[in-house]
């Protein structure tokens, strides 16, 4: 709970940020096998740095054309390297240039084992065992319209716009690479305003004032007028006023960013993928694997009900744990806080999803339709609160399900 009168932050990056240009490859790599084979098993981690891009993990594929697909995930990186804009060499990076490095091999068999193993030991897929032992937590409460947060919902579409200025050339001296920041004042537990905004994006030198060799401040005040003024007014017009900080490209210049500027890595942004630190995080990330470890397919599960839950009128925030054993169905435990916002007691909601909602590996898969080639789209702007077909996760359909259960 934000109680009294608080400040609370949270960032987003952009897609050419050098930890999303990672986590985007890896979830390429995801869903060029699973179309192929929607039983692989893929835990791949990318790294990404001046002139160099290395992909090491665990795959598991089980037919002809999967097995093809992983020889050419040299060139899926580098397709994915220009379509987020890493054209041009100039800059220090681009996909032309790059050298692409493969050191991935085969799942361990003892984890297979955990994963496969109880399936075929009881005849029952549905009992596919974890892939991992892990916690995952979900969260959603009423401050948006998609259930998020305030802070990262703005954050993720400062982030957002950034991109699309820059590809429709409503901005034609932004690059890439990008960062955003936003502090929203909470009165009594209800966001009150925005305090500051954090905007930082990489640029040409087109916008550098030759007199001070940093950001002009006609390039800032574009910033200000094209990206941030809009994406606020368009979540909550009541939200902008005279008083808000702003702190744009404060360094005074960003020319180099990208893999050029800082060495990227798959999930070194968990808590910009997840809810900007507002609620917990069990330490797993998403991008790289498959739906059969549960730090991804569990996480979304958990936001699903998570979201539901409030959807439902159950409370006015909500986060959920799953904990879950490597090779075990069941998860090991449930827990449901409320932040003292429900209206009915917590265990009851606890009993509720149980009866409600899927917790084993297979039944998540299965109710979330998670062999597809959904996740690449996941590995920019936040996995949660999103619209689209591959976002599952964020239907709120089983209210009154919930309702019911709860004895409403």
């Amino acid at each position: 709970m934000l109680g009294g009168s608080t400040l609370f932050t949270s960032e987003s990056v952009t897609k050419g940020h050098p930890d999303k240009v990672a986590d985007q490859i890896s979830d390429a790599v995801v869903d060029a096998l699973i179309s192929l084979d929607p039983q692989c098993r893929v835990a791949c981690e990318t790294m990404v740095t001046t002139g160099l891009v290395v992909l090491a993990g665990e795959v598991t594929v089980h037919n002809t054309r999967a097995e093809k697909a992983l020889l050419e995930v040299e060139d899926l990186a580098r397709q994915v390297i220009r379509s987020i804009g890493y054209t041009d060499s100039s800059i220090g990076f681009d996909y032309k240039s790059c050298a692409v490095l493969r050191v991935l091999h085969s799942q361990s068999r003892d984890i297979a084992l955990g994963v496969d193993g109880l399936a075929k030991k009881k005849r029952q897929s549905k009992r596919q065992g974890a892939g991992d032992q892990g916690l995952m937590f979900g969260f959603a409460c009423d401050e948006t319209k998609s259930l998020m947060p305030l802070p990262i919902q703005l954050a993720h579409r400062l982030t957002a716009r950034l991109t699309e200025a820059r590809e429709s050339g409503l901005i034609k001296w932004l690059r890439p690479d990008g960062k955003s920041q936003v502090t929203v004042q909470y009165t009594d537990n209800r966001p009150r305003c925005v305090h500051t905004v954090v905007l930082s994006t990489q640029h040409n030198e087109s916008v550098i004032d030759p007199r001070t060799g940093t950001m002009s401040d006609k390039a800032r005040e574009e910033i200000k007028r094209k990206i941030i003024k809009p994406v606020i007014q368009d979540e909550r017009p009541e939200l902008w006023h005279d008083g808000i900080i702003f702190h744009i490209n404060p360094t005074g210049r960003f020319v180099i960013g990208g893999p050029c500027g800082d060495t990227g890595l798959t999930g070194r942004k968990i808590i910009v993928d997840t809810y900007g630190g507002r609620g917990s995080h069990g330490g797993g990330a998403f991008s790289g694997k498959d739906p059969s470890k549960v730090d991804r397919s569990a996480s979304y599960m958990a936001r699903h009900i998570a979201k539901n839950i409030v959807a439902a009128g159950l409370a006015i925030a909500c986060e959920l744990q799953l904990s879950y054993a490597i090779g075990v169905a069941d998860p090991v435990s449930v827990l449901v806080d409320c932040e003292g916002t429900n209206v009915i007691d917590q265990a009851k909601i606890a009993k509720a999803i149980r009866k409600v909602f899927p917790l084993h590996p297979h039944g998540i898969i299965e109710y979330l339709d998670l062999l597809r080639p959904i996740y690449r789209e996941t590995a920019h702007d936040g996995h949660f609160g999103r619209k689209g077909e591959g976002f599952t996760w964020e239907l709120t359909d089983r209210t009154a399900d919930l309702r019911k259960a709860c004895g409403l």
